[in-house]
């Protein structure tokens, strides 16, 4: 058995999802796929995909075993192109997960640029505002806006954010601007239903330091969209990263208050396996997307 042609005629068939699918594919006959699919499993001695006339799914095992067929597969594409002298004229796939807003306003178009760029690449982009396990999904790269938890990824730091409290300019003639953080106690706020410990908004500055306030919720929403639509509408006061209300801040819908007390940067990080690390595509689109994302975000005007 022809044990890598073997792992090729399995990703293939893992990811077309059904072994005619896999046969049309590699230009095979199906007869032949699943003998060599077929033999792997007996080398493997193991179940790699559970198959009736209705469905096909991967086992456990198969889950697993389709990484590292990947993996390897990968490695020894990158070392033909190494030794023919064709690094520069990168291909295969890239795979990315971003936040949902910030990967549509600040990712996708360096991913357009890089797509441009190297014709012979593909890409597949999951963006979703949940932290997404590389290894479980196989992603190359996440964008990760916070603080990093110490793990056994890699990370790039690429730029900054900033929190920014913001009502319409109707609510503040209404209820009046407030004018340190504590006055929000006597405001309408606009809230996360998800957000960890409640209604409270913590303040960071150099100059005033950490300051905490427990805010008066008058609708709790999931999404930023949802709260920054509502702080427009005169519902309250809100509270979210700067990218998400940044249309609005501009053209005057929404108004920057308290911004003395929140100028602590809040980090944006590429996240990579150590397996990845050396991998061409993830290299060259790391450092393209430093060169077009590292620029600062202007501060909204008050």
């Amino acid at each position: 058995m022809d044990q890598l042609r073997a792992m090729k005629v399995f990703a293939a068939v893992a990811d077309a999802g059904s072994l005619s699918a896999a046969a049309r594919e590699l230009g095979e006959p199906l007869t032949n796929i699943s003998r060599q699919l077929s033999q792997l499993e007996r080398h493997l001695d193991c179940t790699l995909l559970d198959r009736t006339t209705r469905r096909m799914a991967l086992t456990d095992a198969g889950s697993a075993y389709l990484i590292t067929c990947k993996q390897v597969l990968e490695t020894l594409q990158n070392a033909r192109a190494n030794i023919a002298g064709q690094a520069a004229d990168l291909l295969g796939e890239l795979t990315l997960t971003a936040p949902a807003q910030f990967g549509h306003i600040h990712v996708l178009p360096v991913l357009a640029e890089f797509l441009a760029r190297y014709p012979r690449i593909s890409a597949r982009m999951l963006l979703v505002d949940r932290v997404v396990d590389l290894l479980e999904e196989d992603i190359d790269i996440a964008v990760r806006i916070g603080e990093l938890p110490d793990s056994t990824t890699l990370a790039r730091h690429v730029s900054n954010l900033q929190l920014v409290t913001c009502a319409s300019p109707a609510y503040l003639k209404r209820c009046g601007t407030p004018a340190k953080p504590a006055d929000l106690t006597q405001h309408d706020c606009v809230t996360f239903i998800t957000l960890p410990g409640g209604p409270r908004w913590i303040f960071k500055s150099r100059r005033y330091g950490r300051k905490s306030v427990r805010v008066r919720s008058r609708l709790a929403v999931n999404t930023a969209d949802a709260a920054v639509a509502a702080a427009i509408a005169g519902v309250g006061v809100t509270r979210v990263l700067s990218y998400q209300a940044h249309q609005a801040l501009q053209d005057g819908r929404l108004m920057p208050v308290l911004q003395r007390f929140d100028d602590t940067p809040i980090p944006v990080h590429l996240v990579y396996r150590r397996a990845r690390a050396h991998n061409p595509r993830v290299q060259a689109f790391i450092q393209l997307a430093v060169e077009r994302m590292s620029r600062p975000t202007p501060r909204p005007r008050s």
